[in-house]
């Protein structure tokens, strides 16, 4: 067996390859498994932040239904030419298996509205009765309302009640990746990290894949994957220091956006001047959705600094 990290990317090899092996909610879990049960697979469209297995069911849904499929990554491809080559050429084909196809068109958020989008309406009727359509993303109000309509529409919510079973659930599944990989690691440490990245559990795997270089996952690893820290930025902002402003975007880089502009609203009620506090929620708002489809988010985040930085009285 094959284990160089620098050839295997863990996220891959340990995906899920049944809806049962999947780590969800009980809710969602039970309407795949329904799916599966069924042995029909409908048109489908998922929703829910980044990493929290939409992609994962959709090639579980089409492996245990037998279902030849294929994945187009509309952040690459999100185009009609896509639709009239790739697309066409594989729904039109008869299935091997004599069992309907499957066609997942991943982050779908980032298909063309104006052209593939409506295109893909006139396909899914045509080729009803050979192929069906699975189209995940993580905001589904940028797919367009008559594709909702011919879809069954799913949406990854996670119930803070269920939280904790959540947890546990990706803790034992983390255990078994580390200890198949050999690592070593600190329970206390480990759960400390899940709690930073859930639910992008992609993230936490393959953060676990970056720290296990060092040997093993232990407290030391904690400071480099600490929580985030504001109070240099507010200090560097108030002063107006630009270059301290870029050194702290590059620092915190890595941590999730989202996160980021989080961390970055929970301060405004303590450093801002209440006249600034709703221009600056504006301004985050902004720049927050930007982050779903910018091309650098290194410039991304640093604009919306500089904004709050230029536009907003400190105390």
């Amino acid at each position: 067996m094959i284990t160089d990290n620098a050839n295997y990317l863990w996220v891959e090899k340990y995906r899920p390859q049944r809806i049962a092996d999947c780590i969800l909610p009980d809710s969602l879990k039970n309407t795949f498994q329904e799916i599966v049960d069924s042995g029909e697979l409908q048109n489908l469209l998922l929703s829910g932040g980044p990493g929290c297995g939409k992609t994962t069911v959709a090639k579980a849904l089409c492996n245990e239904l037998n279902t030849d499929w294929i994945l187009i990554n509309c952040s690459e491809d999100g185009n009609i030419d896509t639709l009239r080559t790739k697309i066409r050429q594989f729904a039109s084909s008869i299935s091997i298996s004599g069992n309907k196809k499957a066609v997942i068109l991943d982050e779908f958020d980032y298909a063309n509205p104006q052209s593939m989008q409506p295109a893909l309406r006139g396909f899914m009727e045509e080729f009803s009765k050979n192929c069906r359509f699975i189209l995940t993303c993580n905001f589904k109000n940028r797919v367009i309302e008559p594709l909702h309509s011919r879809c069954t529409c799913i949406d990854f919510k996670f119930d803070s009640k269920e939280k904790i079973k959540f947890a546990s659930k990706f803790m034992d599944r983390a255990k078994f990746i580390l200890t198949s990989e050999k690592v070593e690691f600190d329970e206390k440490v480990l759960a400390k990290l899940i709690v930073k990245y859930s639910p992008d559990f992609r993230r936490l795997i393959n953060e676990l894949q970056r720290y296990s270089r060092s040997g093993s996952i232990d407290v030391g690893i904690l400071s480099e994957a600490g929580d985030i820290g504001v109070e240099e930025l507010i200090k560097a902002m108030k002063g107006k220091n630009f270059q301290d402003v870029r050194k702290w975007v590059a620092m915190n880089l890595d941590n999730d956006s989202s996160h980021i502009f989080r961390k970055m609203y929970d301060a405004l009620q303590d450093n801002l001047e209440s006249s600034s506090i709703p221009p600056a929620i504006l301004i985050i708002a902004d720049y927050q959705y930007k982050a779903a489809f910018v091309a650098d988010h290194e410039i991304n985040l640093t604009a919306c600094i500089v904004q709050l930085m230029m536009e907003c009285n400190f105390k």
